[in-house]
């Protein structure tokens, strides 16, 4: 396999990506067909030790576990094992696949887990984070990364449209132009940092359920603006494995879902005028 031009997870998490294919293979095999047993071997796998060697790494990732007896770090492994069998990662490049997984890994480790609130932000808030985190792994970055950061970063922190009652506030999507425009200038143009980053911030823009519709979800337009050729593939694998992280051992949801899905993106496809020969990831 050639080089990557940038981190290859295996390598940078490679006692994760191997706990993660022993999750694929007890799936597989039949040994693992419940949350609550899913839970379990999280919980074991992430003792005390492991918990702060990994937060050395990915800052926030014990304050993401903290909530709601860590709920959200069960989730986001329930993602890791659904996209690691998902036909639509499987056929990314093998370069998109190693973006996929640096993405699953991102996208909720800014997000509390609250009974009774819910948090609309925490896309922004994720893909935030996930950019100040990225060169900290070897990711590369413009000359113009450490004089932007911290102000592309308070302008997507601080995103939103606050609400008139009690309900949470919602992504402020007048402001992705500049948000998006500002992730080129701090990465590249559709480099892998860019493309990670993109994802985070916008892996819950897209209404692909009705039953559980997303706080701003993207117009038509901004579909077809927002929405690459090289970032939709990415995008899909992204929001289908959030899914798949909820429902994987739920079949009635899981099939009710996965329906729903493909319908919604088969849409989008259409409205970001996508081919066979032009959706292959980066």
């Amino acid at each position: 396999m050639q080089q990557l031009q940038f981190p290859d997870f295996d390598e940078q998490l490679p006692i994760l990506n191997q706990f993660i294919l022993g999750l694929v293979d007890a799936y597989q095999s039949g040994r693992l067909n419940s949350w609550d047993k899913l839970d379990e071997k999280v919980k074991a796998f992430f003792t005390p030790e492991r918990m702060e060697q990994t937060e050395t790494l990915v800052l926030g990732w014990k304050k993401m576990a903290s909530y709601s007896d860590g709920i959200t770090l069960t989730h986001v492994m329930c993602v890791f094992l659904g996209v690691y069998m998902m036909p639509e990662f499987q056929e990314l490049t093998p370069e998109g696949q190693q973006i996929a997984k640096w993405i699953v890994l991102f996208h909720d480790l800014d997000k509390f887990h609250i009974h009774g609130k819910k948090d609309t932000m925490h896309a922004f808030n994720s893909g935030a984070l996930t950019a100040k985190l990225l060169p900290k792994f070897g990711f590369p970055i413009t000359g113009k990364y450490h004089e932007l950061i911290d102000s592309w970063s308070k302008l997507t922190t601080h995103a939103f449209v606050a609400s008139g009652d009690d309900s949470a506030p919602k992504p402020d999507n007048q402001k992705l132009p500049e948000i998006l425009a500002g992730i080129d200038e701090l990465f590249g143009k559709d480099t892998p940092a860019a493309l990670i980053t993109k994802v985070a911030l916008l892996h819950i823009s897209l209404n692909i359920d009705p039953f559980y519709p997303t706080p701003a979800p993207l117009t038509e337009d901004e579909v077809k603006h927002f929405i690459t050729p090289n970032l939709f593939p990415l995008l899909k694998v992204m929001m289908l494995g959030d899914n798949e992280g909820w429902t994987l051992f739920y079949p009635e949801d899981r099939q009710r879902q996965s329906e729903c899905a493909v319908i919604a993106f088969q849409g989008f496809e259409k409205i970001i005028g996508l081919t066979p020969n032009n959706m292959e990831s980066s």
